[in-house]
């Protein structure tokens, strides 16, 4: 028999993101991750195909398709939504899981991607209208109604997906809870949501929005508040590279967060906040009685919406997670 030293586990997604291409259509006054359209070679198979066979013996299970948005009338559609789903088969191919988050797609689109995805993803942010004045006010695709949309597409093609708020970006307290019932309304519905990341706005040197980072003192309650919200099937995710105080991190576990994210070299969206090494993330969990578990981006109770040929992959994947949590468990 196998048994674990602790009773509180918290997950997280050994994970390396591959960014198809940083130029982006919207311009959010927050954002520290796009460049003009125009601006930036787009990736190269070959430069992918080169990043990936680096990690094939390195544990990396998730591979993150994380693009800036071409304009869904762009001339350049095509060929950017053709290299999203080549860059998928290609880590498919590697033997990794791909996980796509590229902004709105056509529900063509999502139903091409869910063959070559165990999982998408997609931040609502916030649903405040009043925000499309302000920091969204040069961001066509951040209509709330637009992204909507898309999480129910993904209930009604039955693709699991993450979704998250954006905390601190000129929105109220009350926006955060009611952003928060339109998730779980529409998790009851479709039962397809399977995390919510909750994400602080922390400032970073490409933004121009002049604006505080959010309060990390509040997020314990944030947490508090999402968990009575949310059905308890969804997983709370937050991300501890932007909780810089180990004592804030642990009580956005106690307050009811299971998950860190995926962790890899480089958190694209936010640069200037590096990823904590996995050691680094023990040394903090451990001596308050967490365990540190690694998880797939798809959960267990989503494998039968996979396509036949995603379904083997990510069983695969569980037998060989399964057979290293033994080792590492295993008890004299």
């Amino acid at each position: 028999m196998f048994s674990t030293n602790c009773n509180k586990v918290v997950t997280y997604s050994p994970a390396y993101t591959l960014v198809p291409t940083y130029e982006c259509f919207n311009r959010c006054a927050y954002c520290n991750f796009r460049v003009d359209p125009g601006t930036s070679p787009w990736l190269t198979l070959q430069s992918a195909a080169d990043q990936l066979g680096q990690l094939q013996s390195q544990g990396v299970s998730e591979v993150l398709i994380l693009s800036g948005e071409v304009h869904p009338h762009s001339s350049r559609r095509q060929a950017w939504f053709q290299m999203i789903y080549d860059l998928c088969e290609l880590a498919l191919s590697l033997g990794f899981l791909p996980h796509t988050n590229v902004g709105p797609l056509s529900q063509a689109e999502m139903r091409s991607l869910k063959m070559v995805n165990v999982s998408m993803g997609l931040m609502l942010e916030q649903l405040t209208p009043q925000l499309m004045q302000t920091v969204h006010k040069q961001a066509p695709s951040k209509v709330p109604k637009l992204r909507l949309q898309q999480l129910a597409m993904a209930g009604e093609l039955e693709i699991p997906f993450t979704t998250g708020l954006l905390l601190g970006i000129g929105e109220t307290q009350q926006d955060w809870w009611e952003t928060l019932e339109v998730i779980a309304h529409l998790h009851q519905r479709f039962c397809h949501i399977q995390e919510v990341i909750l994400q602080p706005h922390s400032p970073g040197r490409q933004q121009t929005w002049d604006s505080p980072a959010f309060d990390p003192y509040q997020l314990p309650e944030v947490v508090a508040t999402a968990r009575q919200i949310l059905p308890s099937d969804i997983t709370l995710q937050i991300p501890p590279n932007l909780i810089q105080e180990p004592d804030w991190l642990l009580a956005c576990l106690e307050a009811g967060a299971r998950d860190l994210g995926g962790i890899g070299p480089k958190d694209e969206v936010n640069p200037d906040y590096p990823h904590p090494l996995r050691q680094a993330l023990e040394e903090i969990l451990e001596p308050a009685g967490w365990q540190l578990v690694p998880r797939l981006p798809v959960y267990p109770q989503y494998d039968g919406w996979l396509p036949a040929r995603l379904r083997t992959a990510v069983e695969q994947w569980r037998t060989r997670l399964s057979r290293h949590e033994e080792i590492c468990t295993m008890q004299p």
